[in-house]
């Protein structure tokens, strides 16, 4: 009697640990398959900016007004930010050529993610001459798909 109690107990201890490293393994893949989604938004931005399209390159963020960017000052909801670049970026010389690199991606659980990497727009003199620095973002998956609701931008 003693060893079918054991072998029940020894039966279902091993289907909860199979349970627990498939469901392991399933939240592995499903955040790996994030990775390529959130760097299509980098990839979007940098396609939209480099073609002078200010608007279309803020698709990469979340429309709310809890929306962030922190540079030189901090700037607070979507339309705010959207303004700092058309102020700051208005003409196709301040714009120059953005290039990402070096990026990386970490998944924070299912919904969320920090990317971290280095930028380099290249521009003329008259635009304001080669900026480059680093940044770290925040992407939250929302239901039109994965947004930046942090962006913090540091010029070297």
């Amino acid at each position: 009697m003693q060893r079918k109690s054991l072998a029940v107990r020894l039966a279902v201890v091993c289907a909860l640990l199979l349970c627990s490293a498939v469901g392991a393994r399933a939240q592995a893949g499903n955040q790996a398959d994030a990775v390529g989604p959130i760097l299509q938004v980098l990839a979007d931005q940098q396609k939209a900016w480099n073609n002078g399209d200010i608007v279309t390159f803020m698709h990469g963020y979340a429309d709310s007004p809890e929306t962030t960017f922190i540079g030189k000052t901090l700037e607070k909801g979507y339309a705010g930010i959207l303004a700092r670049y058309k102020k700051n970026y208005g003409t196709g010389a301040a714009m120059g050529t953005l290039e990402f690199s070096e990026t990386s991606v970490r998944m924070l659980g299912a919904s969320h993610a920090v990317v971290t990497g280095h930028f380099h727009l290249a521009r003329t003199e008259a635009g304001g001459g080669d900026v480059q620095g680093i940044f770290s973002l925040i992407f939250e998956k929302e239901p039109e798909g994965w947004k930046i609701i942090l962006d913090h931008t540091t010029v070297s």
